[in-house]
Parts: structure tokens; C-alpha cells; sequence
């Protein structure tokens, strides 16, 4: 994990930073579970989309977001994390392929643990695109891509200085991972909170994974100073 090392006084602010956006999507992740254990307005929204999308869906759109989908299966996300993964072993970034699988294997388990947890009935139609038997909170699919697109993000983001590279690169890290959330909602695989749990789900376990594996590659570099 190759940063340029900051100034003296600058060298916490990336903790300072991962340790505020763990603990602010913990908080919104927090408040979309109460909003669903009590039933608030939200699960009403959900019902009316998830609706709305399915009443309005047409073949050519089912079959561009089937593809999206299934791209970001829990084996093709696997895969693709095992193969980047021996790209950076193969580059020696040791840190780095910490930080993805822990992020993308550990987001995993943490997802299964939550569904469990929550045990959120999938929506139901009378002709569905999608037949599930599992849970519905949080959108495993969603959270997957945006652990994956997150540290993937993070690692360019590191290796350039161009803000404009920067910019681009968060954007559609941003657009992919949305991509994906709303292919799961227009499938009738889940419902909008699924999806924006989903996500403050992986930004929470993301920036965790990133800060302790900083913190530690911060924690050597002092000490062969």
C-alpha cells in the first residue's frame, strides 16, 4: 500500500476520515433497520417502487440488468476479487490485497450475518422476474459492489494525484455500484431499503477495512523511519 507520506500533521487525518464515515453509515444503516422493525413511511416507498418498477418493466430493460446482476453474483464477485487479488501479489502490494479481501470476503460473511439477523421477507408478485428464497436486508448484490467498486476506487485514487482522475474514478465507482442496486430493485429481488442499507452497509464495513489496514501500514513505516 504505496501513499506518499503525508506531512507530520496530516498523517491521522485518513483515520480521522474512515473512523467518521464508519460511524456516520453505521448511524444511517442504523436508522433504515428502525424504520423497517417499525414499519415507518419507508417500507410504504419500498412497496410502491418495488410496484411501480414491475407493472413497467419491458424485455430489453430485464435483460440488460439481468446481465448487471449476474455479473455481481456472489462467485463472480468472488472471482473477481481472487483474480485482482494475485494481480496485487504478483505486484507486491501486501496491504492492498488485505484491503480487498478483507473488505469483499469479510463484507460477505457480515452481509449473511445481517440477513440473518433481520430475516426480511423478499417482495412477492404473482409473476415474478426472480424466484428467492432467501433474505431480503441488506441487498447482498449491492453490498458486494460496493466493497468491490470501493476499494478498487481507493487503490486508483491513491496511485494518482490528478483530481480530475480522482474525480472521475468516484464517479463511476458511484454510477456502477447504483447500477447494480437498481438492477436488484427492478428485478424484484428487493426493495429500495435492501439497496441504500446495502450500501451504507458496505461504506461502513469498507472504511473500517481501509482504516485498521492504513493504521497498520502507518505503524511499520514510522518504525523503518
Amino acid at each position: 500500500m504505496k501513499f506518499p507520506l503525508p506531512a507530520n500533521r496530516y498523517r491521522a487525518l485518513p483515520l480521522v476520515v474512515g473512523l467518521f464515515v464508519f460511524a456516520a453509515m453505521t448511524l444511517i444503516l442504523g436508522e433504515i433497520s428502525e424504520d423497517l422493525i417499525n414499519h415507518e413511511p419507508l417500507t410504504v416507498a419500498d412497496a410502491r417502487l418495488s410496484m411501480w418498477l414491475h407493472t413497467h418493466n419491458s424485455h430489453l430493460w430485464t435483460t440488460v440488468l439481468w446481465i448487471v446482476t449476474s455479473l455481481h453474483s456472489t462467485a463472480a464477485v468472488s472471482c473477481i476479487a481472487v483474480v485482482i487479488g494475485l494481480y496485487l501479489i504478483w505486484r507486491r502490494r501486501p496491504y492492498w490485497l488485505a484491503a480487498l479481501w478483507l473488505s469483499v470476503f469479510g463484507g460477505m460473511l457480515l452481509n449473511k450475518l445481517l440477513k440473518y439477523g433481520f430475516h426480511r421477507a423478499r417482495p412477492h408478485f404473482n409473476d415474478p422476474i426472480l424466484t428467492l428464497t432467501s433474505y431480503s436486508f441488506p441487498s447482498g448484490h449491492t453490498m458486494m459492489a460496493t466493497v468491490l467498486y470501493g476499494v478498487l476506487a481507493a487503490y486508483v485514487v491513491a496511485k494518482t494525484r490528478n483530481i480530475y482522475r480522482r474525480l472521475l474514478v468516484v464517479l463511476t465507482a458511484s454510477f456502477l455500484i447504483a447500477l447494480v442496486g437498481f438492477s436488484r430493485i427492478y428485478l424484484g429481488a428487493h426493495y429500495l431499503s435492501d439497496v441504500l442499507g446495502a450500501i451504507a452497509e458496505g461504506l461502513a464495513w469498507l472504511s473500517l477495512c481501509l482504516t485498521a489496514v492504513y493504521s497498520v501500514w502507518q505503524q511499520r513505516n514510522e518504525k523503518a523511519a
